[in-house]
């Protein structure tokens, strides 16, 4: 349960939150030399002692990609979030690295495009992009307004395009005995501690794009900021082991994205009847408001479930 726990709400949060950069209208160019690996999962003893990064880092013409799955490569390359890549579960079961070199001079801006030309060679992926009318949640402030306090704390931010959390860099896990603690992710340092009734989080620095993302693999359906505050503010959360257990249940192996999983959700119920909208209201000043409206997906067409050599 513990593993499964950390699996959705620590790597999934690292993986997602790295998943994009800014904008760019550049035609996709392609790496100079690029090799992809599957790595298969790794042992959770490694995972949480630190010595596994989960994510994204570029350092000049080199890129390193730790620890994502399919499902999340695409997304990463299309810019979108894991919940709008709908394609096979299959795609989330292996993981991958990638390592690669950039053109001399090429903006880090175009690191999606070119990922998207190594996985259309290595991969045979074709995708195409379309647009589903889903159930939604709007993360919304509550009528007595928010609770949340601004960041006092050092810890860098993350930046943000068109309210999507982007860059960070690789993320490493470390375990404190009852939970987790992260550092080197987008969100700043993020420690999360374990009980017999559930999760107890702790954020120095998030958005609230951020946690819209945090809390859509326990949702069973996507979140969506449109609470209108832009700062970066200071985070305790309590989640109930029932949310645990059906966040486990409703987001798709690993990342909580991709997979039969984007496929349009059948009508959940008023969350206000929902330990997560209990605890979105009670402890934060906001509240889930449950929505249908068009969101942007990215169709897999065709994948080979391994890469071809390098």
């Amino acid at each position: 349960m513990q593993e499964k726990v950390f699996r959705t709400l620590g790597i999934a949060l690292a993986i997602l939150s790295s998943a994009a950069f800014a904008q760019t209208a550049a035609p996709a160019p392609a790496f100079e030399v690029a090799s992809i690996k599957a790595t298969g999962r790794p042992d959770q003893t490694k995972l949480m002692s630190g010595q596994i990064r989960v994510g994204v880092a570029v350092e000049k013409e080199r890129v390193d990609i730790s620890f994502l799955s399919l499902a999340d490569l695409i997304g990463f390359a299309y810019r979108v979030k894991p919940h709008q890549v709908s394609g096979p579960a299959w795609m989330n079961d292996e993981r991958f690295e990638v390592h690669a070199k950039t053109p001399e001079g090429v903006s880090k801006e175009q690191i999606p495009e070119m990922l998207q030309t190594l996985l259309a060679e290595r991969f045979k992926l074709a995708v195409h992009r379309g647009s589903k009318e889903q159930n939604i949640y709007a993360l919304v402030v509550g009528k007595n307004g928010s609770k949340l306090k601004e960041s006092v704390s050092d810890a860098p931010a993350a930046t943000e395009k068109d309210g999507f959390p982007v860059g960070g860099g690789q993320m490493r896990l470390n375990s404190t005995g009852t939970g987790m603690s992260a550092s080197g992710g987008p969100f700043g340092p993020v420690k999360t501690t374990m009980g017999p009734a559930g999760m107890h989080v702790e954020a120095e620095k998030i958005t609230m794009a951020g946690l819209a993302l945090m809390l859509t693999p326990l949702a069973g359906r996507p979140i969506v900021d449109m609470t209108g505050m832009k700062g970066t503010y200071q985070l305790e959360l309590d989640i109930a082991m029932e949310d645990l257990r059906g966040g486990g249940r409703a987001a798709a192996p690993g990342s909580g994205g991709g997979g039969e999983s984007s496929k349009t959700p059948t009508a959940a119920s008023d969350p206000s009847s929902g330990s997560i909208f209990a605890a979105t209201v009670q402890q934060l000043g906001l509240k889930l408001d449950p929505r249908k409206g068009p969101v942007e997906i990215i169709i897999v067409d065709h994948s080979e479930k391994l890469p071809t050599d390098n």
